[in-house]
């Protein structure tokens, strides 16, 4: 959901990782060019999503909104996968 969050923040959701041996951990590792100003952007905007799902907001169950595709049934696409396009 925080990933989600992030792309109606203006963000592409980096790699996300959860640690298994630390409950609630997660990690986000941007890349080395990143600049100080563009990470703070990102803290900022993490923080505000953080704060939205604290706070209970039901939208980011549905996020993103604002991408021109809408969240994917991660579970239907695993175990219905679809491997060709339909135009062929």
């Amino acid at each position: 959901d925080i990933a989600k969050g992030l792309i109606d923040e203006g963000f592409h959701p980096m790699t996300v990782y959860f640690p298994l041996v630390v409950h609630g951990a997660m990690l986000i590792e941007p890349t080395e060019t990143e600049s100080k100003a563009a990470l703070d952007q990102f803290i900022g905007a993490l923080r505000n999503v953080a704060e939205r799902a604290k706070a209970g907001d039901a939208a980011l169950k549905s996020a993103p909104h604002m991408a021109p595709r809408r969240r994917l049934d991660e579970t239907l696409a695993a175990r219905k996968p679809v491997l060709v396009h339909p135009r062929g």
